[in-house]
């Protein structure tokens, strides 16, 4: 291809776009394949020479398409949504069209410039207080090691790159055990270890981490001459929206020296609306937050905002600057390199900027309103039902259930039953997880274009088919 025949096809690519968002809801949510169909579809060898077109973006939508799980379905009820609002994906077209490596400010001063205001922008839309600073990271998960680096490093009065881990005390991260698995991972690449993520006890309806529990936690450790090092709380966890209380806990963090970071991923977008932040009392104590505007501000993938109260310990941990990489003759620049794993980023802030510019932030609250007051009247209507049993209660949008029929013997197998004949049928799409043990079907509703009706939608289905079960 030419750039002079691009024009053409960015016309047709723009214009199937348009016709697959306006009509995503009328195919299945959940791709229909089976496994080894598209890779048996696909040649074994590449090609010697090139081909045109029109036969590649045929084979796009006759082989690519039926494979796809649809996350813009405005029926995506599953894990969390990852969003691409119009804007966004124009946004993202710029970005790709320019193609800019944005890890230093001389490499693309406008990336860097516009990250920090947008990062701002975000600040003050959550409510955090002005000593906050941001950086964008690709997903919560690279802002989570980035923190338990920071812990580490802290920890180690600044040695553990240096010197490496041999040696040196052992580290104690806490948690509790309704954290996303980035958690684990995160103490994995770190060099801490699983055995040294201890595991905090919960309480309450919330399913919070249990501050008494913490604080014995944090004491037997020293006792043990264990060497604490932070303590990383969950606001909206994946599976029934887990919140710790954040204030009590982070005291008991205080009291200890230890740094402590906020994992939001999910449910810190709520916090634009006021009325939420309830669910967080005390965050402005934390070290580091972290949410993520492509799950439910309509952000396309990736983009993560990762706010520090004292940058420069995660600039201490990351930074290196060999001179190929140093901007001469500019002082208080920021290279956002220094302040992430990877040395190359991409111009993410552009679609945070076409996203608030289109929506304001008033509109992208009344989105998320929306969407806690529909998905509580889906609970509420399958809370009145005879045979299904309510196991949490809603967090924002999201909640758990299970069939209970009478005369039912293995509940967990007839559940995990359901919820892979609701995928089946594919008007809705649902994920199951374990609550205490037992397997539980969890809703959440959080799709950018989603609305009213499909939510209450997936109460037929939901019923439907649980009672065509035998």
């Amino acid at each position: 291809m030419n750039w002079t025949d691009f024009a053409g096809w960015g016309r047709k690519v723009a214009d199937w776009a348009q016709d697959y968002h306006l009509t995503v809801g009328e195919r299945p949510v959940r791709a229909q394949t089976k496994p080894g169909d598209m890779l048996n579809a696909l040649p074994e060898t590449p090609p010697e020479q090139g081909e045109g077109m029109e036969a590649i973006f045929a084979d796009f939508e006759e082989k690519v398409m039926p494979g796809i799980t649809h996350w813009q379905h405005p029926r995506f009820f599953a894990y969390f949504a990852s969003n691409a609002a119009a804007p966004s994906v124009l946004a993202e077209f710029l970005t790709s069209a320019i193609a800019p490596q944005c890890m230093l400010w001389q490499t693309s001063p406008a990336a860097t410039e516009m990250e920090t205001r947008m990062m701002d922008w975000l600040r003050q839309s959550l409510g955090l207080p002005g000593e906050f600073r941001g950086v964008i990271q690709d997903s919560a998960s690279s802002a989570t090691l980035a923190a338990v680096l920071t812990m580490r490093e802290r920890a180690l009065n600044w040695q553990g790159n240096q010197q490496g881990l041999s040696g040196q005390p052992t580290l104690r991260i806490y948690c509790s055990a309704e954290v996303h698995t980035s958690v684990d991972r995160a103490i994995w690449v770190a060099g801490i270890g699983q055995a040294n993520l201890v595991r905090v006890p919960i309480k309450g309806d919330w399913r919070g981490m249990d501050p008494a529990a913490l604080e014995a936690a944090i004491e037997a450790d020293k006792a043990a001459g264990l060497h604490p090092a932070g303590v990383i709380l969950c606001v909206g966890g994946t599976g029934t929206g887990a919140t710790d209380p954040v204030a009590e806990c982070i005291r008991v963090a205080q009291a200890h020296d230890l740094y402590t970071h906020v994992d939001a991923a999910w449910a810190g977008s709520a916090m634009i609306c006021p009325e939420f932040r309830d669910y967080w009392p005390g965050v402005e104590n934390a070290d580091s937050i972290v949410f993520n505007p492509h799950k439910w501000l309509g952000a396309q993938f990736d983009c993560s905002a990762h706010f520090l109260k004292n940058a420069d310990d995660l600039v201490r941990t990351l930074a290196i600057s060999p001179e190929y990489l140093k901007t001469h003759g500019h002082d208080g620049i920021i290279n956002y390199s220094e302040w992430s794993v990877p040395l190359g980023r991409r111009f993410r802030a552009l679609k945070i900027w076409f996203l608030i510019r289109t929506y304001g932030i008033e509109g992208l609250r009344q989105r998320i309103r929306n969407h806690v007051a529909w998905s509580r009247q889906l609970h509420d209507a399958l809370a009145q039902e005879p045979d299904f049993e309510i196991i949490t209660p809603p967090m924002w949008s999201l909640w758990t259930f299970r069939y209970t029929p009478d005369g039912a013997t293995d509940l967990d197998a007839l559940n995990l039953e359901l919820v892979n004949k609701i995928n089946d049928d594919g008007r809705i799409y649902l994920t199951q997880t374990r609550v205490d043990g037992a397997l539980v079907i969890r809703f959440q509703a959080g799709a950018f274009e989603t609305t009213e009706a499909d939510i209450m939608l997936a109460h037929d289905v939901i019923t439907e088919i649980a009672r065509g079960l035998t």
